[in-house]
Formats: structure tokens, C-alpha cells, sequence
């Protein structure tokens, strides 16, 4: 009993329970060295002497002048005495400034909200939350959305919430939509229905439209509200919208640095309605209707290029450029440069390669419009997708081509290009197959150590033939999911059902960080440890057998998976940065073959001082559905036998400092994911 109230006595004068084992210890044994104190309390030794220098700092324990020093403390009297003299002063002070202190936290309380995420699914919910969004502007209210959204928002009485607002002609509100002949009348009514209520209305239409960039409501720098899916699925008769909803003040200014460039390159929404209304009479634009003259204009420009010439293409129109190199030459013998841009995928991503020699390429987001610019003083745009109507030869669809020499104009647009140029990125040094599989001979030849990337993660030992497992199998496994129950993740069996994506993340030199692997779960309840959303972290870091990337970091929300990220990363320095999350910290969603992964927290990396600030990932899968069996081993020594549908990926990374988008070749999504971990030493068979 005494001992324990000693124990309590010195946890409240600030010493924690090890340094007051300690301290107990000393003051029974007089002076000791650091290393006798070690051994009696079987400890190690180097904690011992942190655990002393700090008692010093603190005034417990003194230290003898000779070398090894021997310590003593100071005695338990003389602590009480402190004590009782400091907790007098407290309640001194407390009972002196009470009044004041009272008075000033009534007047200047101020609670910092919690930063967190809210999952909003369904429209009846979503435009709920969005009424209450605008309701509670002061400010300043964003919106980048479809323009039928907004046709919906103004039948469901949204906008009459805006023009009813008591601030509504101080606040100021702006929104990004796109406009077209199809909706300029509904347009043109919405402008008038503001004007009339003395709403604050701003509206611009964005140059290269909206579907590359998430649907997005930003109140006051506050909070944001971001549709998972880019492309307006109500639209489509998908009534099952999903949205995210955060406070996260990083995360907050990330999509805002996203609208603030989508509102820079854009057009006032009332020069977008005067120029559709009076299109086919512009000065020095013209719809070229015929597709002889059409193509014969647009080669001769091409041809007598000087300066520069920018190319926005499809993903095959990407794949036909390779095919005519030859044709890209001619048109750079006047010494003009030509840069490329297009989605680049895993099917045209050798094509890329092979540009990349002789011409810039660099990746953009699909659903851009097709365009040419040249010499900053012609600019093409097809009205249809080139090598998109089921041809693939070298001559664009020239119907209806777009075609523009006034100099405001085409200057406004390249300056757009020039801003998506720069934050575009190559095809990737490290292809997705090296991290995911490193053991492919195919790949072995482009990395000069290969080897390096086979202890990163975890090394493929058997991979079962196409066609041992089915897609409908896998989802069937996961859909009646077979439970596996353990307690010790060192010495049981465990068994995991979830989806994940993995991201390869090469930064522009302004993140200050090294290229980055984002390895995102959804864990499903039927796993064994439960229930988890789950982010493993991985840097591209020089080690002495050469550039691989390591783990860093793991974040989870259930504490009870926190054993098992211990145990299976044994050997790598992520061991020691396993970190638990609240889940209002950390947010996998998955809609469709869409995965969302956000986090409102700093994720510390080893080796500091690398920290992976608030942000988010997106990644969305595209093309067929691969299924594949394999077993991988990791430094650990656990064995993973992994079952997977997988569909190929790209990949948006949303960071407070600027909007990432990555190529098709550095995503992977996993939609249905069944891994069964055995522990060292379990000898490999399936669960009964």
C-alpha cells in the first residue's frame, strides 16, 4: 500500500511509471551505477540511462563527478515538500484569477472543432447536407459540379435556400459548370432567378470541362463535400450517389487549391452564353463542316509549324502518334517542339515509351477534349474523339472540326495547357509490375537491382496458372466469407477479406518527398481481427543493397489488427510506426470500381522528418477484370496466399499543396481481396 502511494505521489509531480520504479529503486539501494540499476531491474540499459537523465532534468536524481557516474536522489522528503509547496501555489493562483477566469472563457470560448470524415450516401441525404452547408456560409460559398446537379439542386428548393440567405448579397458564391447549347436556355433562367433575388452569383464555365476533377462544395474554408464518383451518376439513372464529407483544414485547402485553378482557367459564364449564341459568327472561328478541307487545313498548319506545337489526344490517338513517328518528325523539321498529352495506360504505355525518346509526353486524366495547338496562333478542337469511332488508322475524324485563329483566345487556351503541362507527369521509371510482382523476369532488366525490390514488400514464391481461380469464385469466397478465428497473429493462421488499392506516387519537388507507394484496405467485419480501414505507407529510400522501396508506416482503426501489422513487418522499419487512427481519422470508401482514401491526420514516416500530411487518394479501375492466386513471402517470414480480382488503375493524389494525377500504369485495384497469412514456422495448408 505504502509503495503504491509513493508511486501515485510521484505520478502527480510529472514522473511517468517507469521513472518512478526508478526512483523507488535508488532511494532503497543509496547510489548506484546506471548499469547495476539496469541489472537489477532487468532492463536495458540504454533505456535506464534516458531514464535517469531525465530524473535529473527533473530534479529527482543527482549524479556523482567520477567516470561511470553513480547516481542518488534527491529524498522523498525534500520531493513532498516541493510538491505540497507547488500544489499550494496552484490553488493560490487558481483561487485569485477564478472570477477572471470565468468571465474571459464565457466570453472567448471557442471550441476547435474535430477534425473528421462523414460518409453520405443517397441524394435525398447528400442535397440535405448541402442545404445546411449553404445555410451556414458567411462568406464564401464554392461549387464545382454538372450542370444537371444544379438543374436537380434548384427543383429540390436548394437555390432558393441560397436566395433566401440573410447574407446573400455580401457572401460571396461562386460555381463551375459546364454549359452547352443543350442547357443554355435553363442557364439563362437560373442567371436571371439570381439577379432578381440579389444573390451574389458568380458562374464560370471551365475551359476543358469538369470531368477530370471531383464534384466539390467548399464553404467559408471550413468544410468540403466531394462526390466519390467524377462523372454525374444521377445523371445515368444511378440513384446511389456517395459523397465525403470533412472539416479537415488541410484537406479543406487541398480541393480549394483544386477549384481556385479550375476557376483560373475559366470562362465567365456570361461570355460562354454569348459565345454559343453567336458561335457560328465569331471573327475568326469557324466549324469546318467538310472533312477534306477540314484535314488539308489542319496538315498544313501542322506542317509550316516554326515554334510549338501542343497535341491533346485520346489514349489510342496516343498509340497512333507511336505508330507514326515519322509523321511528328516532318512536322518538327522547322525546328518546332511538339509536346504530347494523353491518359497513358497500361495498353499504351510502351507507346509512350517510344515517343518519350524523341518528343515530350506526359499523362492526363481521361475526358479531356481533344485539341491542337500551334505556334500559339491556331487551335483545333474536334467536336468528335479522334480514333475513338472504331478506327485506327492515322486520320483523325475531321468532322465538324472546331477551328480558331483569334489571338485572346488561343493564347488563354495554351495558357491553360501550360498549366496542365506542368503539373502533368511522365510514364512512371518503376513500373507498377516491379513493386507488385517483383519477381517477373519480364521486368528484372529495368531496374539495375532487382533484387532490392523483392525484400521491400514481399516476394511472389508461387503463382498459380490463368484460369486455376475464376472472377465469380473470388466473389463468391468473399460474399460467403468463411471467418477465421485467432488470438496470437504470431502463431495462428489469420485470414482478411477486403478491397485495396495500391498507388505509385512519384512528387514534384515542391511535396518534398521521395516517390511514395499508398497501399489502402477496406477490411471487411468478416476478417479475422474485424472491421478496418487501413493505409500502409512506402518510400522510394537508398539502402545498402540499392533503391527499393521500404515500409514506413502502417495506420489502422482497430486496435486489435494492431498485432498483426507488428508481427507480418517484422523486419522493416514500419514495425515501429504502426499507428492507431480514430475512424473519423481515416476514411477507405469503395463505390463501384472507384476506391477513396482519406486521411485528416499527419502520418509520421520513418526516417524523420518525412511526414505524410492530411490528404487524399482516388483511384479508379478501368479495363478487364484480372484474377490471380499467389502466394508472397515477407521479410517477416509470413506467408501470404492471396486471391484477387484486380483491375488496373488510375490514380489522383489530392494534397494540401497541389492536385497529383498519375498515369493507368501506377494504379492497382483490387476489388475483392482474400489473404490468408501464415505465421513463420505455420506449415502452409488451408484452415479448417
Amino acid at each position: 500500500m505504502g509503495e503504491e502511494t509513493i508511486k501515485k505521489v510521484l505520478r502527480n509531480s510529472g514522473l511517468t511509471e517507469k521513472e518512478a520504479e526508478v526512483y523507488i529503486f535508488l532511494s532503497q539501494h543509496d547510489v548506484r551505477k546506471g548499469a547495476e540499476i539496469a541489472q537489477h531491474l532487468r532492463k536495458d540499459k540504454a533505456q535506464i540511462f534516458r531514464i535517469l537523465k531525465k530524473l535529473q532534468a527533473k530534479g529527482f536524481v543527482e549524479a556523482t563527478l567520477e567516470f561511470p557516474s553513480r547516481f542518488t536522489v534527491v529524498p522523498f522528503e525534500n520531493v513532498l515538500n516541493s510538491l505540497v509547496k507547488t500544489k499550494q501555489e496552484e490553488v493560490a493562483f487558481i483561487k485569485s484569477a477564478k472570477k477572471e477566469l470565468l468571465d474571459y472563457l464565457k466570453e472567448k470560448r471557442q471550441v476547435e472543432p474535430l477534425e473528421k470524415f462523414l460518409v453520405i450516401k443517397g441524394n435525398k441525404k447528400i442535397y440535405s447536407k448541402i442545404s445546411q452547408i449553404i445555410r451556414d456560409t458567411k462568406a464564401q460559398l464554392s461549387i464545382a459540379t454538372t450542370f444537371h446537379a444544379l438543374m436537380l439542386s434548384d427543383r429540390l428548393g436548394i437555390f432558393d435556400i441560397a436566395f433566401n440567405h440573410k447574407s446573400r448579397s455580401q457572401m460571396q458564391c461562386r460555381f463551375l459548370s459546364e454549359l452547352s447549347k443543350a442547357n443554355l436556355r435553363a442557364a439563362k433562367a437560373l442567371a436571371s432567378k439570381a439577379s432578381k433575388a440579389g444573390f451574389n452569383f458568380h458562374a464560370r464555365n471551365p475551359h476543358f470541362g469538369l470531368s477530370q476533377f471531383p464534384r466539390m462544395v467548399i464553404r467559408d474554408d471550413e468544410e468540403v463535400l466531394f462526390f466519390m464518383s467524377r462523372t454525374d451518376t444521377a445523371e445515368k439513372g444511378d440513384k446511389e450517389e456517395a459523397c465525403l464529407w470533412t472539416n479537415c483544414k488541410s484537406l479543406v485547402h487541398a480541393f480549394g487549391t483544386i477549384f481556385e485553378d479550375l476557376w483560373h482557367n475559366s470562362t465567365e459564364m456570361q461570355s460562354k452564353i454569348n459565345e454559343i449564341e453567336i458561335e457560328n459568327s465569331m471573327p475568326n472561328t469557324c466549324i469546318m463542316t467538310d472533312k477534306e478541307v477540314a484535314a488539308k487545313k489542319y496538315f498544313e498548319t501542322l506542317q509550316a509549324a516554326k515554334k510549338e506545337i501542343v497535341l491533346l489526344t485520346t489514349s489510342k490517338g496516343l498509340i497512333e502518334y507511336a505508330k507514326n513517328k515519322g509523321l511528328l518528325r516532318d512536322w518538327a523539321k522547322s525546328g518546332a517542339s511538339i509536346k504530347i498529352m494523353a491518359p497513358i495506360t497500361r495498353g499504351n504505355s510502351e507507346a509512350a515509351q517510344q515517343l518519350q525518346k524523341t518528343f515530350a509526353v506526359r499523362h492526363v486524366p481521361e475526358n479531356y477534349m481533344v485539341a491542337t495547338i500551334v505556334d500559339e496562333k491556331h487551335f483545333f478542337q474536334f467536336k468528335t474523339r479522334p480514333w475513338e469511332q472504331g478506327r485506327l488508322d492515322s486520320t483523325p475524324d475531321f468532322d465538324n472540326l472546331f477551328y480558331i485563329t483569334d489571338l485572346e483566345y488561343v493564347r488563354k487556351m495554351l495558357t491553360t495547357l501550360d498549366d496542365v503541362w506542368k503539373n502533368a507527369c511522365v510514364t512512371s521509371a518503376v513500373p507498377m509490375e516491379l513493386i507488385v510482382d517483383p519477381r517477373r523476369h519480364l521486368m528484372d532488366n529495368l531496374l539495375e537491382n532487382s533484387a532490392a525490390h523483392k525484400k521491400s514488400w514481399g516476394a511472389i514464391i508461387e503463382e498459380k496458372p490463368p484460369g486455376t481461380i475464376t472472377e465469380k469464385e473470388v466473389l463468391n469466397k468473399v460474399i460467403h466469407a468463411d471467418k477465421i478465428n485467432a488470438k496470437n497473429p504470431a502463431k495462428e493462421v489469420s485470414r482478411r477479406y477486403a478491397s485495396i488499392a495500391m498507388a505509385v506516387i512519384h512528387p514534384p519537388e515542391y511535396f518534398n518527398l521521395p516517390s511514395i507507394v499508398i497501399h489502402a484496405e477496406k477490411i471487411e467485419k468478416q476478417s479475422t481481427f474485424g472491421a478496418e480501414d487501413s493505409l500502409a505507407i512506402l518510400l522510394w529510400l537508398e539502402t545498402a543493397t540499392g533503391s527499393t522501396f521500404v515500409p514506413m508506416a502502417i495506420v489502422g482503426d482497430n486496435p486489435k489488427a494492431q498485432a498483426i501489422w507488428k508481427a507480418s513487418l517484422t523486419g522493416t522499419p514500419a514495425k515501429q510506426y504502426v499507428q492507431l487512427v480514430r475512424k473519423d481519422e481515416l476514411q477507405v470508401r469503395v463505390h463501384g470500381n472507384t476506391l477513396f482514401a482519406g486521411w485528416t491526420v499527419p502520418i509520421p514516416l520513418y526516417p524523420p522528418p518525412y511526414v505524410l500530411p492530411p490528404a487524399c487518394l482516388l483511384i479508379e479501375g478501368y479495363g478487364n477484370v484480372k484474377t490471380r492466386k499467389f502466394t508472397t513471402v515477407s521479410p517477416s517470414g509470413f506467408k501470404s496466399e492471396i486471391e484477387g480480382n484486380y483491375l488496373d488503375a488510375f490514380v489522383t493524389f489530392m494534397h494540401p499543396a497541389s492536385k497529383y494525377s498519375g498515369p493507368g500504369t501506377d494504379g492497382i485495384f483490387a476489388r475483392d481481396f482474400i489473404a490468408t497469412d501464415f505465421p513463420p514456422k505455420i506449415e502452409q495448408q488451408q484452415p479448417k
